[in-house]
């Protein structure tokens, strides 16, 4: 596993100096990370993560412009906090929560962060998984994805199968879908 870096300090640089392709670059990489960190550890909606880090990132920018920027090696945890607070604003502006004084000092919990990451991370790989099934296979278990409470009955009145049939089909496909997962999840 690569490390990441935390040193930005050639991004102010380079937008002090104007260096547009290092800046553009710089930025490239790390506008992913930021939004990411909006996604994991405060539990945003991609869309918002984005509109918030871009938000934020004008803000550093024209303290980058004003040179207000007095150790530019902590550029990186300046556009975390500034990101972070921008998200606060936004879920406030949103009423996405309701606001509390302790709601402002909570943060998901590491645990939660991971399995905010581990959720994610198996959606997508079923996600590869369902679209390895053949059509009629992918059709046929979307069915019960979508409808979870499904019954057999309903499943062969959908489905034009005896209720065997689609009890077979079913556990095959889930058989197949449960060691498509496992192969891919230990890739």
């Amino acid at each position: 596993m690569t490390k990441s870096r935390v040193d930005y300090s050639e991004l102010v640089d380079a937008l002090q100096q104007g260096d547009e392709s290092k800046s553009g670059d710089l930025i490239n990489e790390i506008m992913p990370r930021l939004e990411d960190y909006l996604v994991v550890v405060m539990n945003a909606e991609r869309n918002a993560a984005r509109e918030c880090v871009q938000q934020a990132f004008l803000d550093v920018f024209e303290q980058i412009k004003k040179d207000n920027i007095k150790e530019s090696k902590y550029i990186f945890s300046y556009l975390i906090k500034s990101c972070r607070h921008e998200y606060l604003r936004y879920s406030k502006r949103e009423h996405k929560f309701k606001y509390e004084e302790e709601a402002l000092n909570v943060l998901y919990e590491p645990e939660q962060q991971f399995q905010n990451l581990l959720d994610k991370e198996r959606q997508r790989i079923l996600e590869e998984c369902l679209n390895e099934l053949k059509d009629k296979s992918k059709k046929f278990i979307e069915y019960f994805i979508d409808k979870p409470d499904a019954s057999t009955d309903e499943a062969t009145e959908e489905f034009g199968l005896s209720s065997a049939n689609v009890r077979t089909r079913k556990s095959r496909i889930l058989s197949r879908l449960h060691h498509c997962y496992k192969r891919k999840s230990n890739e």
